[in-house]
């Protein structure tokens, strides 16, 4: 790497530093100024984009993704904040597991984004009394991650690649017994640290919520507003009508739902507010690490390279940039190694590898909270209800690690060491 190349990622890496650092060691000034921060250094390579290099292109191609991502997460934040689920009755390790396992299978009709955005808080309200971060991470893990694995709605990675011409259901045929072994995986490591944290609850407080088992919901008009958001992921032209489309949906959901849902729900628009701002500043500084990740990526891979490198070297950028891009990198370099003109003949001649590129992204996305796009959502939300959060280091060390990480080598072992 040129000193000039390293110039370039460093305020990627600033930004990145900042937010695994500040919180931490100086959490008021970090939420009185991490606007700044992520804006302050977005500005400075937005800058360089345009005036040094006069690079127009890859700033228009950013700010199109941010737009989409962005309008994505907020509608669908909106809409599913105007839909209330009412949860009763003490939720105990095992009706935790069937509602995560609910919750993975749902990733995959409304999307990873939008099955955490619609069963976050209800999730939050059946722990109540014993709610701890170990529920909102392993909820990140199986909902807003790996449970998505099955359908290309499911992730934004699979749905671009989808989108490059992988058919539809390609990805359920060929990525299930990863989906299950990983999905399954974490949900018994979930299972045996709630029921630790359930013996340590006094029976008093886990017998605070109220009796009975009866569900409510509130807002059912919002699942047509949802609807329109699920189709318009599919309107590619004319430009910009997608978002239009999405962002639509959540002006009629907000206009439209009862203030005593939006109420029940503690809604506000913090949690997106924060998330606009810091994936701004990501989604700018990151344009010269996605830049060399491209120019490099078949020269690190080398000719002909197995699946296992695919897998990790998607897997470990995916979980340190946006896994939709880093997909992307990958597929394109493994196009070049093959000198493959189409997806559909890569498909024949290197399947395992399309196979390896795309499992990685969606589980290793869940490794940190800029991972995946509803990671750092979820984070936010919590925080709101009062849950006490792990800082970003902590988030690694304390459960990527541990719990994640041997998920991770497992699936290496048994699909892709070969």
């Amino acid at each position: 790497m040129t000193l000039a190349e390293f110039l370039r990622l460093l305020p990627f890496a600033l930004l990145l530093g900042a937010m695994a650092v500040a919180p931490v060691f100086a959490p008021h000034w970090w939420l009185r100024h991490y606007a700044k921060v992520a804006l302050g250094l977005g500005a400075i390579m937005g800058g360089y984009y345009f005036f040094a290099l006069h690079d127009l292109h890859s700033l228009g191609e950013a700010a199109h993704e941010y737009i989409g991502f962005i309008a994505l997460v907020g509608s669908l934040y909106v809409v599913s904040g105007g839909i209330h689920i009412g949860v009763k009755g003490e939720a105990t390790p095992l009706k935790n597991v069937s509602f995560l396992l609910g919750g993975a299978l749902l990733a995959n009709v409304l999307g990873t984004t939008g099955a955490a955005m619609l069963l976050i808080r209800p999730w939050i309200r059946m722990n109540q009394s014993r709610v701890a971060a170990h529920h909102i991470v392993f909820f990140i893990f199986i909902v807003a991650n790996a449970g998505g694995c099955l359908t290309p709605i499911g992730d934004p990675p699979l749905f671009l690649g989808f989108l490059q011409g992988i058919p539809f259901w390609w990805v359920a045929a060929n990525c299930w017994p990863m989906w299950l072994l990983g999905v399954g995986l974490l949900l018994a490591i979930f299972y045996f640290v709630d029921q630790n944290n359930s013996r340590r609850t006094p029976r008093a407080e886990r017998e605070k919520n109220p009796a009975g088992e009866n569900w409510q919901i509130e807002g059912l008009p919002n699942l047509f507003f949802l609807a329109v958001i699920l189709v318009a992921v599919f309107v590619a032209n004319p430009p910009f009508l997608r978002e239009g489309l999405m962002l639509a949906a959540a002006a009629g959901s907000y206009f439209t739902t009862k203030k005593s849902v939006h109420a029940a729900n503690q809604f506000n628009f913090h949690p997106i507010q924060e998330v606009a701002i810091l994936f701004a500043g990501i989604f700018t500084t990151m344009m010269p690490a996605l830049d060399w990740l491209n120019h490099n990526s078949q020269s690190l891979l080398g000719q002909n390279p197995a699946s296992g490198i695919f897998y990790w070297s998607t897997g470990v950028l995916s979980s340190a940039l946006d896994n939709a891009p880093t997909y992307l990198g990958f597929l394109s370099a493994l196009r070049g190694t093959a000198g493959a003109e189409s997806i559909s003949s890569l498909l024949v001649t290197h399947g395992h590898q399309i196979l390896a590129i795309s499992v990685a992204s969606v589980f290793f996305g869940a490794a940190t909270y800029i991972g995946n796009g509803p990671n750092f959502m979820v984070k936010s939300i919590a925080e709101q209800n009062n849950v006490r959060m792990p800082s970003f280091i902590e988030f690694i060390l304390k459960f990527s690690l541990p719990f994640l990480l041997p998920v991770l080598l497992i699936t290496w072992l048994l699909f892709f060491r070969g």
